[in-house]
């Protein structure tokens, strides 16, 4: 059980570091280019997996998204039991992240909760595209530095944190980054419209992208 409580509150701190920042910085507009806004929602989603990575990450493995949680299913690191609890735990978690973040922007004068979309100018087809392909990459990342023989041991959540700024860096353009389901739905529940409407983009997206990426470490990092 205790696992299942650090994914959860894993996901709740990422959610509110992550979406707090982007809704702070004025990231969740139509005008993501603003690269200050930009920048800054990047490094505060990495730097969260970071410090949780750090804090919880011996006692979960740190998922804290569920799109790692099947890609780690699928490549046979974990049962099917603890993916589903992971899973559920990690909903609750960015849920919870979420209504707080909601209340303080409630009281503070600030709109919305950091919920994504596809942005201005960009498709639903270009959207759910951009969620499969930066997913696949950042959870590609996520496999191989946590394998067990090839990873990169103690510095897998720096690795894992900077990956995940960078995939920010280039996808706030597009959808306003999601690679992980949980963090969509919460923050759209409390947002609702566009958010709630196209939340199947990031459902749908990250879990495509997360498979494709334990079939490729199947055969990249297997030894036969």
């Amino acid at each position: 059980m205790k696992k299942y409580l650090a994914e959860m509150f894993g996901t709740m701190v990422l959610v509110l570091m992550g979406c707090g920042t982007a809704v702070s910085l004025g990231c969740t507009s139509d005008d993501p280019l603003l690269a200050a806004t930009v920048v800054g929602t990047s490094l505060a989603f990495g730097l969260a997996v970071v410090a949780m990575a750090y804090t919880i990450g011996g006692i979960s493995g740190c998922h804290i998204n569920p799109a790692i949680t099947l890609g780690c299913f699928i490549s046979g690191r974990m049962t099917a039991k603890d993916a589903s609890m992971y899973i559920v735990f990690q909903v609750i978690g960015a849920i919870i992240g979420s209504a707080v973040l909601y209340l303080a922007t409630s009281n503070a004068g600030l709109v919305g909760t950091g919920a994504n979309a596809a942005q201005s100018g960009v498709s639903l087809t270009g959207a759910l595209i951009a969620e499969i392909i930066f997913t696949f990459v950042f959870v590609l990342v996520v496999l191989g530095t946590t394998d067990a023989k090839k990873g990169a041991g103690n510095f897998a959540g720096l690795a894992i944190g900077l990956s995940l700024v960078l995939v920010h860096l280039v996808c706030i353009r597009y959808t306003g980054t999601s690679v992980n389901p949980a963090r969509s739905i919460g923050p759209a529940l409390f947002q609702g419209g566009e958010a709630l409407s196209q939340l199947w983009i990031f459902i749908v997206g990250p879990f495509i992208g997360a498979a494709l990426s334990a079939i490729v470490w199947k055969v990249i990092g297997s030894e036969e």
